[in-house]
């Protein structure tokens, strides 16, 4: 599988951003994948998740009711809007897929990763 994600930027706190990942080769609909975050020195932390099953979808606490996960299967692509971004959300965002039916929030469950878009939240 290859994705290429894009949409990272410099945006004042407050703004919104739209993330992308293109997934060059299965249906995005047929996968489960998931958007992380990472800054230096730390962990890759889970941000969201989308279930090939039934679409179940499942939030990091710090993002819950700011950031949305979606399918466009018209570019097949899978979106991260994100709504009123705050300082500490900048990093590296990152989207993942696998192939088992339910998306989990860990890292190891994902074999297959995007290279990366920065996203930088000024105050």
């Amino acid at each position: 599988a290859q994705l290429v994600e894009s949409g990272g930027g410099l945006v004042q706190a407050g703004g919104s951003l739209r993330l992308s990942c293109a997934h060059s080769g299965r249906a995005v609909s047929s996968q489960s994948m998931a958007w992380f975050r990472q800054t230096p020195g730390k962990e890759r932390e889970a941000v969201a998740a989308i279930s090939w099953i039934g679409g179940r979808i499942t939030y990091g606490d710090s993002v819950k009711g700011r950031f949305t996960i979606s399918r466009d299967t018209s570019l097949n692509a899978l979106i991260l809007q994100m709504n009123n971004l705050r300082p500490d959300d900048t990093a590296v965002y990152y989207c993942a897929t696998s192939s088992k039916p339910l998306a989990t929030m860990s890292a190891s469950d994902y074999p297959y990763w995007g290279q990366g878009t920065q996203v930088t939240v000024s105050a």
